[in-house]
């Protein structure tokens, strides 16, 4: 809706004809500043009289920039200042028309499909802010479970209480976000002041949940995002951030991901057909491995590889940790695993989405489990899509190697990720191929 509105602001206002490269660079710069700005985010009350005066200002901006490289460049096709104020008002009340009715839509469907949501926190606060979001559905977030501290489960209880499961350990706090799906999680007080409260929104970030910071008058915390006021039935809001939300970002690593992985298929077509052929000579039918994984916020999917060998049944293939000096390894398994040509059918899970060519490699639930009560950190690897190979892996940590660094590797490169530090893990990984040190 707000590239929209420059457009028919164009065709209404201007007196001459614009070169549409023009034009499209103004809307271009238009969206990117409304982005800048945080008029994008995600907020619990939205409102355009709120948005209206940001709005007013960052167009503006760019119909007077426009205005003067049109009279320095092109004076047959500029115009004055009251083409310009015309033409911004114009443009402001169009895009808050279309905001407004983004705004109507959002509502609407958050009552129809409200996402499931933890309220972390202790005593009158968290039951405030759980009754307010049963009361009043519009905000679309539904209450499923309320996150205390051992001991205080009596302290969020009362007559005026929700009856909701209270969750005291980060087993139950998993167990839930799995079982409900929770997409949002509410704090009560900052993270900081909360019981366990940084290990908790380490798991919960691990999850994929959004989180937010509900809180009631006189307790301080940080500025809301981009300085623009939020609130939930009268409890100021604002959302909280690990630092690894970067939807540009993702969105680039994710195009990148798509173009590498299909290149890759037509590229390795004939090298995987040549293995098809080995492993159905020498090994019988069955050539693909299909295997539960878990990637991103904990979400199973099927990896694929070609099959170096055929376990004795389901459950040997989800628990059993090393098969590197397997007996029942072919001559043609040992020499897939070798060259790591076995997970040349992985380019197929990053077409699909379900991996990307670079991040923490993606284990199996059972491991997972065990990995996650075991090492600290471990969880939150899942902050991002797993990957063909990862910071880890060109460290040589691969195989049957300490999970612990594992985890140590995969968060580092979580919360350092860039585009060219997926280019550099991705030409180790090329090097590393050559040297035969299989998987």
């Amino acid at each position: 809706m707000d590239a929209l509105a420059p457009a028919v602001t164009f065709a209404l206002v201007v007196p001459v004809a614009w070169p549409w490269l023009l034009m499209a660079v103004q809307v271009v710069a238009q969206v990117l500043l409304f982005a800048r700005r945080g008029l994008y985010r995600m907020r619990l009350s939205p409102s355009v009289l709120s948005d209206l005066p940001a709005l007013l200002g960052l167009t503006l901006l760019p119909w007077y920039v426009t205005m003067e490289v049109l009279d320095v460049w092109a004076p047959q096709q500029g115009f004055g200042w009251a083409v310009l104020a015309y033409g911004a008002g114009t443009q402001t009340a169009l895009t808050c028309v279309g905001r407004a009715a983004v705004y109507r839509v959002r509502r609407r469907t958050a009552v129809r499909s409200p996402q499931s949501t933890l309220v972390v926190g202790q005593g009158a606060p968290a039951r405030q802010v759980t009754a307010a979001l049963h009361d009043h559905p519009a905000y679309g977030l539904r209450p499923v479970g309320l996150v205390a501290a051992a001991g205080d489960e009596q302290r969020v209880a009362g007559a005026d209480a929700v009856p909701l499961p209270v969750l005291t350990s980060h087993q139950e706090v998993g167990r839930a976000v799995v079982q409900n799906s929770v997409r949002h999680a509410v704090f009560t007080a900052p993270p900081e002041a909360t019981p366990d409260g940084a290990a908790l929104f380490t798991l919960l970030a691990g999850h994929g949940c959004r989180m937010w910071l509900i809180t009631g008058p006189g307790t301080v915390a940080a500025p809301p995002a981009g300085g623009r006021p939020d609130h939930l039935w009268g409890f100021t809001a604002q959302p909280l951030r690990d630092g690894t939300d970067r939807p540009l970002g993702h969105g680039v690593k994710r195009a990148v991901d798509a173009v590498l992985a299909a290149v890759g298929l037509v590229v390795a077509a004939p090298v995987m057909a040549a293995c098809a052929l080995a492993v159905r000579l020498s090994d019988g039918p069955g050539v693909i491995f299909r295997q539960e994984r878990v990637g991103r916020h904990g979400r199973p999917f099927v990896l694929l590889k070609f099959r170096t060998l055929r376990p004795a049944d389901v459950q040997e293939s989800a628990t059993r940790w090393n098969v590197a000096s397997d007996g029942r390894l072919s001559r043609v398994g040992r020499m897939l695993r070798r060259t790591s040509l076995d997970e040349l059918p992985q380019l197929w899970n990053v077409l699909r989405g379900d991996m990307s060519m670079v991040g923490p490699r993606p284990e199996r639930p059972f491991f997972v489990a065990q990995f996650s009560r075991s090492h600290p950190g471990y969880q939150a690897r899942h902050r991002m899509p797993v990957g063909i190979t990862g910071l880890a892996q060109v460290n040589g940590l691969r195989g049957d190697t300490s999970i612990e660094e594992r985890a140590r590797f995969d968060n580092h490169y979580i919360e350092t990720w860039s585009l060219w530090q997926d280019a550099c893990v991705l030409a180790r990984t090329a090097g590393s191929l050559f040297r035969l040190g299989g998987s």
